[in-house]
């Protein structure tokens, strides 16, 4: 006799790489909880990171007030070099640690896109970050 029940594996997969990544970056596991919740309800950014998950690679599916997830990684990177002074990122650089940090982004700016975007077109000054 069937229970009736279905489970959706891919969010089960998704989920798991997620915490794996999370692990892997050195975030604390209440910080990877908030941005798991906020990812899984909301749609259009979980499917983002779904595909993300499956392929490595950004899918750029959302866009807020014409900036995605690419250019929000890429801002993560012009942030990570400001503030380590090198002016390009290293091998030391942790890519999916930037990679979260859009996620983040990108979730924060669909709630207050004037913060966000003046954040971006400020530049780079040392003392804007």
């Amino acid at each position: 006799m069937s229970s009736g029940i279905i489970i959706a594996t891919s969010k089960i997969k998704a989920c798991e790489r997620f915490y794996e990544l999370c692990d892997y970056c050195g975030y604390e596991r209440e910080w990877a909880d908030a941005l798991w919740r906020d990812i899984v309800t909301d749609e259009e950014i979980y499917e983002e990171f779904e595909y993300y998950a499956d392929s490595h690679s950004i899918k750029d599916s959302v866009e807020i007030c014409g900036y995605s997830l690419s250019d929000l990684y890429v801002f993560q990177m012009d942030k990570y070099n400001l503030i380590r002074e090198i002016g390009k990122n290293t091998a030391e650089c942790n890519k999916e640690r930037m990679v979260l940090n859009a996620f983040r982004m990108l979730i924060d700016m669909k709630a207050d896109p004037a913060t966000f975007i003046k954040r971006i077109e400020e530049g780079r000054g040392e003392d804007k970050i």
